[in-house]
């Protein structure tokens, strides 16, 4: 069942289009990651599902409702943390969960959900002396605080060091764990192919791919890359050969250790030690491994995230 509805958004400001028929489904209890290079239209995208932004034209429905229309229906089953969210310095975060429990009718208990997040030591201490992380993990908490549905998050992990980063993906899979929704914002290629069970990827303000990460991976120009050192540099016409092989697409001439790369599938290993044995030469280090959501990336928009 879709939870999330988004048909032929199109959003302009000062006459310049930023969403333009933009258009997904997000299941329910899934997590679903929408990636783009900046500027594609992400953030007023999600805005949109949040009922901060008033589409130009086209439809969202977020478990039925109108976000716009609906808005106070959408608010009590829709919590979000933003892309930029701050809270006043000398607020403590035991006042910040208290006054955003004030907002709904039936919130949830915070004390558990502190404890989730690893902020029980933090309950006096005031949002301006907080890191970086224990302000995500406060934020996260006050986008669940309303016992939602589904929850909004925009580059969640930005600006976190690598161990808070894979700290708040565990976080991020707990939640989905225990029924709720994610739409995952993200620019991150390694924390979209972790987290995300299907991705959008936006580009020029519509969505120019939806899959599961791994269907990303497979359609990706040379799905497996494979590189080896040879016992001799090999020639011009040898190059040429091992282009020749069965499912390659592109060869990577030796860079500065000798390391030959060629971007192709499962299938042209086997040809390719044929091959060099038969040229009298040896694959040394030789690597076998997947092309990565990076790359897939690459290929559908020409450019980085």
């Amino acid at each position: 069942m879709a939870i999330i509805e988004v048909n032929g958004l199109h959003k302009a400001y000062g006459g310049r289009p930023v969403v333009d028929g933009a258009g997904f489904r997000v299941e329910e209890g899934e997590i679903f990651g929408i990636l783009g290079p900046n500027g594609a239209g992400k953030t007023t995208t999600v805005e949109c599902v949040e009922g901060l932004r008033v589409p130009d034209a086209g439809t969202v429905r977020v478990a039925g409702f109108d976000p716009v229309a609906d808005h106070d229906r959408v608010t009590g089953l829709l919590g979000a943390q933003l892309q930029e969210s701050e809270l006043q310095a000398r607020i403590t975060v035991r006042e910040a969960l208290e006054l955003y429990s004030a907002f709904y009718p039936a919130p949830a208990d915070w004390r558990p959900l502190v404890g989730r997040l690893g902020l029980e030591d933090r309950l006096t201490t005031r949002f301006g002396k907080l890191s970086g992380g224990q302000k995500q993990r406060l934020f996260i908490a006050l986008a669940l605080i309303g016992n939602p549905r589904v929850v909004v998050l925009d580059e969640l992990t930005t600006g976190l060091d690598p161990r808070a980063r894979r700290d708040t993906w565990k976080l991020i899979e707990d939640i989905r764990d225990s029924g709720v929704t994610v739409l995952l914002v993200t620019h991150f290629m390694e924390e979209a192919q972790r987290l995300c069970d299907r991705i959008a990827v936006i580009d020029g303000g519509r969505v120019v791919a939806l899959d599961t990460p791994s269907g990303f991976v497979r359609q990706a120009t040379g799905s497996t890359v494979v590189s080896f050192v040879p016992t001799r540099a090999l020639t011009g016409p040898e190059l040429a050969d091992l282009a020749e092989l069965r499912g390659v697409a592109s060869v990577t001439p030796p860079d500065g250790d000798g390391t030959v790369v060629l971007h192709a599938t499962d299938d042209t290993v086997t040809p390719l030690l044929s091959l060099l044995a038969g040229l009298g030469v040896t694959a040394r280090r030789l690597r076998v491994t997947e092309t990565t959501l990076d790359e897939a990336f690459l290929d559908l928009t020409g450019q980085d995230a």
